[in-house]
This record gives C-alpha cells, structure tokens and sequence, in this order.
C-alpha cells in the first residue's frame, strides 16, 4: 500500500469572499433582530405601571375622594366608609383615558361621553360595563397597587374595596 498523499485544498479568492459576505450579513440581521426584540419587549420597572406601584400612605387619602396617581396610570377611590378602590384610568369601551371631573364627583370620557359613578359603574354611555380594577394591598400604612393584572367585572360588588 501506497502512503496517502495528502492533497491540500486551498481556498480561492471567490469563495472567501462569499464566505465573509454571507457572515456580514448574518451578523447585520442578528443585531437587528436582537434590536428589534428589545424595542418591542415591555418594560417592567419597579413602581411602574405593569408593576406593584405604592400609591401613597392611607391618612393621605380623605374619604369620599378621588385621587389620580399617574405613575400607576390610576385612580384611588377612598369611599365614605374608609374604603379603597383603585380604578384603571382606561375606559371600557374603546381605551381612551376618562378623567375625573372633581365638580360633578365623576368620571367623563372625552371620546364618546360615557360617564363612570366614582366606584367606576357606567351611568351613561356606551362603555358596556364599570371600569377595571387592581388589587389593592396595605402594607403597613402604604397602599400598594398591583398593575400587573387589570380585572374586569360586570358590576360593581362591594367585595372589590378593600379596607384597612
């Protein structure tokens, strides 16, 4: 037997080039994915809407009030019997904001006038049911409002306050 001859293969000049086109462009659309991921990803910063937001100490909140809190993209509703209820600023029928108008005691939806009573049930309008919700907890003397997950519901029960 004949010892084997080793052949060596040299790259050409084309095939390099080809090769290193084919890397640049893998490279350039790996970070442009990469970029695009994290444009799209949400963000969840601590104290933050889509977070636990801490809304402030209850003796700041005076019953029969409503309270915005911006931060949390929410409103406090402390009820004349020391309740609270934490209201999402978003109306029911198509999403937009719905302020409080402190003068009638209600919310206003700019869009389509629906009106929401302070504990979020519709008065008028085409919002087909109350305001969403978030659960509240009190720790300590601080109110601290999980954003993370709105609840819907069909009317207002006074299970969803939450006292102190």
């Amino acid at each position: 037997m004949e010892p084997a001859v080793k052949v060596e293969k040299r790259v050409n000049r084309r095939d390099f080039l080809n090769v290193a086109w084919l890397v640049s462009w893998a490279g350039l659309f790996g970070q442009a994915g990469v970029a695009l991921f994290n444009f799209f990803k949400p963000r969840r910063e601590p104290g933050l809407f889509g977070t636990k937001v801490n809304a402030g100490r209850v003796e700041e909140f005076q019953p029969g009030t409503v309270s915005h809190i911006s931060i949390g993209r929410f409103y406090i509703s402390r009820l004349e019997d020391g309740g609270f209820l934490a209201l999402w600023q978003r109306c029911t029928h198509l999403g937009c904001t719905v302020p409080w108008r402190a003068e009638e005691g209600l919310f206003h939806c700019p869009c389509h006038s629906s009106v929401f009573t302070p504990v979020g049930e519709v008065v008028s309008g085409p919002a087909p049911r109350p305001m969403d919700y978030f659960q509240i907890e009190i720790v300590g003397a601080a109110i601290v409002v999980d954003t993370s997950r709105p609840i819907q519901r069909e009317k207002f029960d006074p299970s969803q306050v939450t006292h102190t």
